[in-house]
């Protein structure tokens, strides 16, 4: 899952893109708001982590912009403003949820996974898929109850396929939402990947299209 993370202090920024890292998703990290808003328009994130107080472009005149232009991608704005006036601004700018500065990094992380889940139509934190259990908030997939040993990649990649099971999910679309911004998307490497989750995961549960992408099935 990819994050856009838009906070203009350098060190909570990067404190940021770790613990969302270490949330299982793959951050871009911009500091501008003119930057961010382009960003956001033009690169098929999963979720946003947004700054209100921000230099080029402030952050409730980016979200309303990514709003009028057809973005629909959720967003948790960030403030330190205490006031509800604030709050209020931002969901009628659209954003999804809040959260006011100090905050604990693992709440960030887990309002994120929240907002992605609602996202794709899951209510609960564990998404199923047959046999395969995927705890959004651990990161763990296990089959059977027992935990698959995963890389972090292919745990990526399972775990987009089962935000999104029985429809198909292109090469293309994969390599958007598992690969930041200035990495090379490797159709090759998904390829392998997918090979690798089949003899893991077994069952034939991932299905592909031929020219059209992978569908992960859920078995009634």
């Amino acid at each position: 899952m990819r994050c856009l993370i838009v906070e203009d202090d350098p060190t909570l920024a990067a404190q940021l893109a770790q613990a969302m890292a270490e949330g299982g998703f793959v951050p871009d990290v911009f500091h501008d708001g003119r930057d961010a808003e382009f960003a956001g328009a033009t690169e098929p994130y999963d979720v946003a982590v947004l700054d209100l107080g921000l230099p080029g472009l402030p952050g409730i005149e980016v979200l309303t912009r990514w709003r009028a232009q057809g973005v629909t991608m959720p967003v948790l704005i960030l403030t330190a403003r205490g006031d509800w006036s604030d709050k209020v601004a931002g969901f009628r700018a659209g954003a999804d949820d809040y959260a006011v500065k100090p905050f604990r990094l693992d709440e960030v992380v887990l309002r994120a996974q929240t907002l992605v889940r609602r996202a794709a139509g899951h209510a609960r934190v564990v998404l199923t898929a047959g046999p395969l259990a995927y705890d959004t908030q651990l990161g763990v997939i296990t089959r059977d109850g027992v935990a698959l040993k995963l890389t972090p990649f292919e745990t990526r990649i399972l775990g987009y396929l089962m935000h999104h099971p029985d429809r198909i999910v292109s090469r293309t679309e994969l390599s958007e939402h598992l690969y930041d911004a200035d990495s090379d998307r490797d159709f090759k490497s998904i390829e392998v990947v997918i090979g690798r989750l089949r003899r893991k995961i077994g069952d034939g549960l991932i299905e592909t299209r031929r020219g059209e992408g992978y569908v992960l099935r859920r078995p009634a």
